[in-house]
């Protein structure tokens, strides 16, 4: 009579020899620890330059610190998706699946801010992909290149001048010969019963405002307003 055995369960050996030698010299598909560790510290360090140069060379009207420590977040976020990409498919195309219901509504109103994001994403990119030396090139060409640019100041300066007087035809005219006087371009006229205001645009090569002066001294003028215009923000 046939004798069944009990079965057997293999034994699972806990080799400490074998886990040492899948964390230095992994299987296909897996990163190295030292690529790991290698890849974020640079993509640390290369982040804050990204965010050292955008505080050196912000131009705006409030400095934020909160996008500047993004932009080293963003680094290492980047960096650490193009790991995941490169080791599985099936990780990378859940991972697309999974960033598309985030939805980003947070308005970027600096074009330059624009270009951060873009550059922290393209260094992030380049330090997962293990190009060290693309990232260290590119960083250094593009942060020289936007000091350079960002720091150079224009010669002209420009302003919005708002004057108000009141509708009577010398001061108009008294007004029309003081703005002849300067490079302007007139940006809106608005007449009541009483009343004319003009906006008008100004460029100047210096920051002397004694026209202001002579204006108000005009017979009639009520007020003029003299704004320093930068684009996005008057200060």
């Amino acid at each position: 009579m046939r004798e069944w055995g009990v079965p057997t369960m293999p034994k699972t050996v806990f080799d400490l020899n074998e886990l040492l030698r899948n964390l230095v010299a992994p299987p296909e598909g897996r990163l190295l620890i030292t690529d790991i560790f290698i890849g974020l510290a640079l993509s640390l360090l290369f982040g804050l330059l990204i965010s050292y140069i955008y505080k050196a060379t912000f131009q705006g009207a409030l400095y934020s610190h909160s996008f500047s420590v993004a932009l080293t977040a963003l680094t290492l976020i980047t960096a650490m998706v193009i790991m995941t990409i490169g080791i599985n498919l099936v990780l990378t195309l859940g991972m697309v699946g999974a960033l598309s219901i985030v939805r980003f509504r947070t308005a970027i109103k600096d074009p330059m801010d624009i270009v951060f994001v873009f550059w922290t994403i393209s260094t992030g990119l380049a330090t997962g992909a293990k190009l060290y030396l693309l990232a260290f090139i590119g960083a250094a060409f593009i942060g020289l290149a936007l000091i350079f640019l960002l720091r150079r100041k224009s010669t002209t300066l420009t302003f919005m001048l708002i004057i108000r007087y009141i509708n009577d035809s010398l001061a108009d005219k008294n007004v029309a010969v003081e703005l002849n006087k300067l490079r302007h371009s007139l940006k809106s006229k608005t007449v009541t019963r009483d009343t004319t205001e003009l906006v008008v645009e100004l460029r100047a090569t210096s920051e002397d405002t004694s026209f202001v002066g002579r204006l108000t001294a005009i017979h009639g003028v009520s007020d003029a307003v003299l704004v320093r215009y930068s684009g996005e923000h008057v200060s």
